[in-house]
């Protein structure tokens, strides 16, 4: 069992029994699709780590992405509770990148393709999400990608 799938089980445990019930049902959703992830035979065992970080970010941008519909539609008591479930999350991605060493890759990454301008974004953006897998938001990628190509 990897140490994330470990920690992640040990810490739903953990919230039963001191009964935080955001922490609770957030982990619970984590744990299904870990579960779903592994019955649906992609993982070999068992996930680990390099399989269950795409399933927290994707967990988050939908909790980002609900937060922000539920402000639109003027209910902030939901875009409250996902944002706390966000938090949540959070704590399982490993530590995100500063914006100065996020530059300093996007620039290497520009200098290894040899971009001159927008168009070879897309290469750009492939180079620099291969390595920072996990550490940045794809988000916040393009818009430095965009930002040192301007």
């Amino acid at each position: 069992m990897s140490d994330l799938r470990k920690r992640i089980f040990s810490d739903l445990i953990e919230a039963m029994k001191k009964k935080e019930a955001v922490r609770l049902d957030t982990l619970r959703l984590l744990k299904a699709e870990i579960m779903k992830f592994e019955v649906s035979g992609k993982a070999k065992v068992e996930a680990g780590a390099s399989e269950i970080l795409p399933l927290v970010t994707r967990l988050i941008k939908q909790r980002r992405e609900a937060a922000e519909q539920f402000r639109k539609g003027g209910r902030e008591e939901m875009a409250m509770k996902e944002e706390a479930e966000l938090k949540v999350l959070e704590d399982y991605l490993p530590a995100q990148l500063t914006a100065g060493e996020l530059e300093q890759i996007v620039r290497e990454a520009i200098e290894q393709v040899g971009a001159k301008d927008k168009a070879a974004m897309g290469k750009i953006m492939g180079v620099v999400m291969g390595k920072v897998k996990g550490k940045a938001d794809g988000a916040t990628v393009k818009s430095t990608v965009e930002k040192l190509l301007s």
